[in-house]
């Protein structure tokens, strides 16, 4: 059995307050009093897409190659299958009605699930061809729904299926009153993670190009509307590893899971909104995503390779799904 596997619910083996896998490395960046980092649900083969009902008190994420989402309940930690299968889901989040939105690798498509539980499609072509394998998503104030498809479910049968591209990896943003489906970034060779800030001024978006022979950064976005503008270059290059989702807390702080390189790296980096690095979440597991949750939304679920980890922490997320 791996150190890894080995590990117990509650909290790490070894922590003491402060918790030293809480790097602080700008002051900005503040402990919340004696949290420490604690291992709330495990026994996953990779744990993916996070996101907190506040009004169950629950979280939900992806376990996608188990084609399943999980639902673990905060009040006593009670785990169970909220949907299997799952036609392989990876990133979801709510939109303004508090409907959960996914996107599924197998069925390459944005889907909705209404209060009813029936399951609405959002969109799973554009132009007449079929999405890659959509991978995260966010929903605006204004109900658009924006998504990343850089395909990951469709390079193998192991988060999905084997399957040819028909589109490149774009960033889209679909009008839902509308219908309407519109590119609005198509310079990225793998777009993965995405976040607004705030007061949705700005779009991050993560690029895990490297996985493809491109780059390893965050880029940050003027939105315009329904479109992009002035993309710049946000978090450098994080070879030989590599961020995936993102969240924003209130003060406009970006937080981005990391992993794939360093193992030391593992965890959660904090960035303030002028880019600098505030501090890091050492985790003993590559992480894929993360969000806010909890009733003051101030604390932080991490999704870690085959575990969720969570953090209290001295900010709340932004009001955002």
């Amino acid at each position: 059995m791996s150190e890894t596997a080995a590990l117990p619910l509650g909290h790490l083996p070894g922590t003491r307050y402060p918790d030293s896998r809480i790097e602080v490395l700008d002051r900005r960046f503040r402990r919340q009093g004696n949290a420490a980092i604690e291992r709330i649900a495990t026994g996953f083969r990779w744990a993916e897409g996070p996101v907190y009902f506040r009004d169950g008190g629950y979280l939900l994420w992806s376990d996608i190659p188990n084609n399943r989402i999980m639902r673990w309940l905060e009040e006593d930690g009670h785990l169970s299958v909220f949907r299997a299968p799952s036609n392989y889901s990876n990133g979801n989040t709510r939109d303004r009605e508090g409907r959960l939105v996914t996107c599924e690798h197998d069925t390459r498509r944005v889907t909705r699930t209404e209060l009813d539980g029936r399951i609405t499609v959002l969109a799973d072509r554009y132009e007449g061809k079929r999405l890659n394998a959509p991978n995260d998503v966010v929903v605006a104030s204004d109900g658009a729904v924006w998504f990343t498809d850089p395909g990951y479910g469709i390079d193998g049968n192991y988060e999905g299926h084997k399957d040819d591209f028909e589109l490149a990896g774009n960033v889209y943003r679909l009008d839902p009153a509308a219908g309407v489906l519109a590119v609005v970034a198509d310079d990225f060779t793998r777009p993965n993670g995405l976040a607004f800030s705030p007061d949705e001024s700005r779009l991050y978006i993560v690029d895990t190009g490297i996985t493809h022979g491109g780059p390893s950064h965050i880029r940050c976005f003027e939105v315009d509307g329904g479109r992009l503008r002035s993309g710049r270059i946000f978090a450098e290059d994080f070879a030989p590893g590599m961020s995936d989702g993102l969240r924003v807390d209130i003060a406009g702080n970006v937080w981005c899971a990391m992993g794939w390189g360093d193992p030391a790296e593992d965890g959660v980096r904090c960035y303030a909104p002028g880019g600098d690095l505030l501090g890091k979440i050492h985790l003993p597991e590559a992480c894929a995503n993360l969000c806010f949750g909890g009733s003051k939304r101030n604390r932080l679920f991490m999704a870690a390779s085959t575990s969720i980890y969570a953090l209290y922490v001295d900010t709340q997320g932004a009001q955002l799904p």
